[in-house]
């Protein structure tokens, strides 16, 4: 059990004298989460690919896929996504939708013959993979906030560090963004007016602006963007026409975009009459409405290892093994937040805000100041079997199951480390991936194909279900936590001499929870439960991969 003073090692954020981080385990997760994508026949069977090879795709999951190769082969893949996310609370549904582009995979497999009866063919390879995407946008309501304020978190962390009132405002000679230790959260919700001081026994207490009496609804949006790239280099061969095996060198690109708002508009709230820089105030009841904005960039490089074997006993059948080593990326991350903020006190015929423009609000608390912070991230351990059969020449089946080792994601290089590892492992399990694949080969030229892929979810009961306090940083309180992902894939394939053409349609569901900010916290008496809702994508992938075999 740890106390709550420790959430500011992690959360507190700018350039201050202990350096503040702008990620938490959560964040974590997101960033080493693999996606299901490659070529249009890797794809269209459902990406059941470890004991066959023999695709440029197969090079990312199963290397010992390059030793399956007697000539060689160049191809590329184009993708078209669209993209559908709706999110549901309280009875009330949204649904935000976009199409994205992108040049999915290009690779070069050279293979030669050894005239050797050990060796007959050494493959080698190089590929370009888009081996996960960010791409999202969802947008929900929550019409009745049921006594759960952001400002009342937040003041229940504030408290719990001991801050001064004067440590979180600017003055002659101080920027509290700056110069201070108190977290950039606590610092964003006093100058915004979320949280209000009180002198209580001699000892200054902070409060939210929810109360006895208060009602309210609020409304958020997240925008996530990005991508991670893989460039892999492979080498394999086969042993007596039997064994299969390879070994690729990964280098990865990731970079990763979230830009974010959780607005409340309260009623009957506990807000100060007046602006608190001329010192002492009072709290009157009136109408809050506030906006928490929030920008993240995470951007880094790493590398990773890829073994694999296949083994052929027969013909007709096939297994396959391939573990991956963790990518160890160097990682840097930009970030801000802001508050937007209009108050009107009952009975006074005014109101005070931060807004520049009466249409646009413009946050203004933070000074326009950002931060960064540089760090190490470890992502899991992979290990993937499968089996594969041909039927009767025209058909293949095959099956595949990978382990995911998620709670094992690692960050190093940071203040508060150990703190984001026990939370992966807190929060996380390891995640159960089925894949299911068939083709079938219509004639010589054209085949059908379908397949399937699940994904379990790699969160813990407790942490599911309002269990566990889930810490956040930075000034980003909110967080998703994914349940089962599911694809189901169907294609085409046409051959004509060297020259291949295939198509596929890939329907993904994924089924996640939003949460504003943790619903528990320990050490204090604040179990107000947080504001959430069911997000939902809906996303149809159309594939295009063409290639030539030489």
């Amino acid at each position: 059990m740890r106390n709550i003073k420790h959430l500011f090692i992690v959360a507190a954020v700018g350039l201050v004298p202990v350096a503040g981080m702008s990620q938490a385990a959560v964040d974590l997760y997101n960033l080493s989460r693999p996606d299901l994508r490659g070529t249009a026949r890797f794809m269209s069977m459902g990406g059941a690919f470890t004991a066959l090879g023999g695709d440029i795709s197969s090079l990312n999951q199963n290397p010992a896929g390059i030793g399956v190769y007697r000539s060689s082969e160049i191809g590329m893949t184009l993708n078209l996504d669209f993209q559908s996310t709706s999110t549901e609370a309280q009875g009330s549904k949204i649904s935000d939708s976009q199409t994205r582009f992108s040049f999915n995979n290009f690779g070069y497999i050279g293979s030669i013959s050894t005239m050797s009866d050990v060796m007959p063919t050494f493959s080698w390879g190089a590929t370009y993979a888009r081996t996960a995407s960010f791409d999202r946008i969802f947008t929900g309501g929550i019409g009745n906030l049921n006594g759960a304020s952001l400002s009342n978190y937040v003041a229940a962390l504030t408290n719990s560090e001991g801050i001064e009132p004067g440590e979180m405002l600017s003055g002659d000679n101080y920027n509290p963004w700056l110069d201070g230790n108190a977290p950039w959260l606590s610092t964003l919700a006093y100058q915004g007016y979320m949280i209000n001081d009180s002198e209580v026994d001699g000892k200054v207490n902070y409060s939210g602006l929810m109360g006895n009496g208060t009602t309210g609804s609020a409304s958020f949006q997240v925008r996530e963007k990005g991508y991670v790239d893989e460039y892999s280099i492979n080498f394999g061969g086969n042993l007596y026409n039997t064994v299969y095996w390879g070994i690729g060198l990964g280098i990865t690109d990731i970079n990763y975009t979230q830009l974010s708002y959780y607005q409340e508009n309260l009623d009957n709230a506990y807000i100060a009459a007046e602006s608190k820089v001329n010192g002492e105030y009072n709290i009157v009841n009136g109408k809050a409405d506030y906006r928490l904005s929030n920008y993240l960039n995470s951007n880094g490089s790493g590398f990773n290892l890829k073994l694999g074997v296949i083994v052929k006993p027969i013909n007709e059948l096939r297994f396959g093994f391939a573990v991956h080593t963790p990518t160890w990326y160097s990682m840097t991350d930009t970030y801000w937040g802001t508050v937007a903020y209009r108050y009107t006190p009952q009975d006074q015929n005014s109101f005070y805000d931060n807004m520049t423009d009466r249409q646009n609000p413009a946050p203004e608390t933070n000074d326009g100041y950002d931060s960064w912070n540089d760090y190490n991230m470890r992502t899991p351990w992979r290990m993937m079997f499968g089996v594969a059969g041909v039927i009767g020449g025209q058909g293949i089946l095959s099956l595949d199951y990978e382990y995911r080792g998620t709670s094992s994601t690692h960050i190093s290089d940071v203040q508060g480390e150990g703190y984001i590892n026990d939370d992966m492992k807190t929060y996380f399990k390891g995640t159960n991936i089925l894949r299911l694949g068939a083709e079938y080969r219509i004639t010589p030229q054209f085949s059908l194909r379908a397949g399937y892929s699940w994904e379990s979810s790699p969160v813990k009961k407790e942490a599911a279900n309002d269990g566990e306090v889930i810490w956040t940083a930075g000034t980003i309180p909110s967080y998703t936590f994914d349940k089962t992902t599911q694809y189901i894939t169907a294609g085409l394939g046409y051959r004509y001499k060297g020259f291949y053409a295939d198509l596929a349609y890939v329907h993904k569901n994924r089924e996640s929870t939003y949460h504003a900010f943790s619903p528990v916290l320990e050490d204090t008496a604040l179990l107000q439960g947080s504001p959430s809702a069911k997000v939902t994508d809906n996303n149809n992938q159309v594939i295009l991969s063409l290639g030539y075999k030489f």
